[in-house]
């Protein structure tokens, strides 16, 4: 569990289903954000000193930078020898990433994958924004976005997304049948977001 630091009613959790979940401390009954992408129990998280987005890792070996207001992640970091993600952190900057692994490893990542290290020039700068002005005038189109927002993936996450996402259809089929043929009207659609809290404790 993680609070924002500039928004200190809000805070995010990891849980074991291999969603990270958003809460405002005066709506507990629900969440206000579901984050997926994680094929693995989520074993740590940690907020850039911004408060606009976090970061997860875990059992997958991959980590993952969530922006607050989006429930898809918008970069995925992993490596072949990379383990088990146990700690996460932000550098006060919020420019760079550590990560512990459980092969024993400390590991540096950039927050933004393609922004270049050092120091650029006029030229360079001019050219970045050029960049990024026309990735946000064209981001509607889907081959841009489909460009965008694609991320390679080690072939093992690849197949177990295939496989979550097969048995998400199979159990949202079961309960349409469910309350299609129910005569006694006890099966009723519950949202996910409903789902998540089993009860809430003054």
């Amino acid at each position: 569990l993680e609070w924002n630091p500039m928004e200190p009613m809000n805070f995010v959790v990891g849980n074991e289903d291999y969603n990270a979940y958003s809460f405002d401390m005066r709506k507990l009954d629900r969440p206000t954000m579901i984050y997926k992408g994680h094929v693995g129990a989520i074993l740590a998280i940690n907020w850039s000193p911004t408060g606009r987005e976090f970061v997860s890792g875990g059992y997958d070996k991959s980590i993952r930078i969530f922006p607050h207001r989006k429930g898809k992640a918008r970069d995925i970091y992993h490596t072949k020898r990379m383990q088990r993600v146990f700690t996460l952190n932000y550098t006060a900057d919020h420019k760079y990433i550590v990560s512990g692994s459980d092969d024993t490893n400390l590991r540096l990542w950039k927050a933004q994958a393609s922004e270049k290290i050092g120091q650029m020039s006029a030229r360079e700068e001019k050219s970045m924004e050029y960049r990024q002005a026309l990735i946000r005038k064209y981001q509607h189109m889907p081959e841009v976005h489909k460009i965008h927002a694609t991320r390679k993936v080690p072939k093992i996450i690849k197949k177990q997304t295939e496989v979550a996402q097969i048995q998400k259809e199979s159990q949202q089929r079961k309960q349409a049948n469910r309350a299609k043929y129910d005569k006694s009207g006890k099966e009723q659609f519950v949202s996910e977001r409903k789902k998540v809290v089993v009860k809430k404790v003054d």
